[in-house]
């Protein structure tokens, strides 16, 4: 009896040892591509464990991102895992600034929060208010779950770096603590979507992205839309989620279907996977066919390619790591698994 009880210890601890710990940043919008990240993570406990959720302005302010991950939270079941909101805004980036860069070099394709009031938060669809309140604290939750768990704490960043950076810069001595940070951010080789030349979450907070690019953090993993053009969604994909019923699917055809890319009106539209291909790569990273590893850095001086994604001169940040760029992919097999999780029954 001994032997088994040992036995079973043992394979509970090997079981537990491979689990990833997800600290997860995010600008969740209504749903979209980061409340399909929450709910891959979620629903994979044998491969992954959130730990906790902080909030950081990008598609929309933080106070509506914990709002909107705080509804997710309640369909799943899962309201006892802490949402912190932190960052009021980008470290520098302004609304006033992308009016004038609009004013000054054409229209931006899309600038998310800006375009909102800071000070709305509104139900999702056919919702009430959950009346849930986040902690105020993400900035702090962040260095204490790196300190708490050194070298096992796996940060996934979907939006903007802005609570990140803040981290890094009140605590330097964290960067060497993270295990990796695996974001969705940035362009190598392919035009931006917010403005022609930057990627949104680089462009909505360049000097945060430069912070965490230029860390030492050991391992940085790096999708941008590079591999996340690559990564598409038509109308015949949609169906496959949206015809299985559930209050999840539900959620998920309502906001691609009737808000971004608005497949119930538009059938030819075309979204993206985006921010859920970083979390399925936690998963099963195999869905990556070709990756390159890169000194890269961000565009910080205002202009027109404010938030590009440039080369790193290492003479300036002698101590910064490579990331690893992702570029080629398996759509079938990361769909699968995008498919499989949110169309699962809990």
């Amino acid at each position: 009896m001994m032997r088994l009880l040992a036995a079973f210890l043992l394979l509970a601890g090997l079981w537990g040892a491979g689990k990833d710990t997800i600290l997860l940043d995010t600008d969740s919008g209504l749903f979209g591509d980061d409340g399909a990240a929450l709910v891959m993570l979620l629903r994979s406990p044998a491969q992954v464990a959130v730990q906790s959720i902080t909030i950081v302005p990008g598609n929309v302010w933080a106070p509506q991102g914990a709002e909107y991950m705080f509804h997710i939270l309640d369909l799943l079941k899962r309201g006892q895992i802490t949402v912190a909101t932190g960052a009021d805004g980008p470290l520098i980036h302004t609304a006033a600034m992308a009016r004038e860069s609009e004013r000054r070099w054409g229209s931006l394709s899309y600038i998310g929060a800006f375009a909102h009031d800071a000070a709305a938060v509104i139900p999702a669809p056919g919702s009430k208010l959950t009346a849930r309140k986040p902690r105020r604290d993400a900035v702090n939750l962040l260095i204490s779950e790196i300190e708490r768990r050194p070298g096992q704490v796996t940060i996934l960043a979907l939006g903007p770096m802005t609570n990140i950076a803040l981290a890094l810069r009140m605590k330097p001595e964290i960067e060497t603590r993270i295990k990796r940070i695996v974001f969705m951010g940035g362009n190598l080789r392919v035009a931006g979507n917010a403005s022609n030349a930057a990627e949104f979450n680089f462009w909505f907070d360049p000097e945060a992205a430069r912070i965490v690019l230029r860390s030492r953090i050991p391992i940085k993993m790096m999708f941008g839309l590079d591999i996340c053009n690559l990564a598409r969604i038509r109308k015949p994909e949609f169906d496959q989620i949206a015809n299985v019923r559930s209050p999840l699917t539900d959620l998920f055809r309502e906001d691609l279907g009737n808000r971004y890319p608005a497949f119930l009106q538009k059938p030819d539209a075309t979204g993206y996977l985006w921010d859920s291909l970083a979390a399925a790569y936690l998963l099963n990273p195999d869905f990556v066919t070709r990756s390159e590893s890169r000194y890269i850095d961000v565009q910080t001086t205002w202009g027109q390619f404010y938030g590009s994604t440039v080369p790193l001169d290492r003479r300036v940040a002698p101590h910064a790591t490579p990331v690893t760029v992702m570029f080629g992919l398996d759509f079938k097999r990361v769909f699968a698994i995008y498919k499989d999780r949110l169309t699962k029954v809990d």
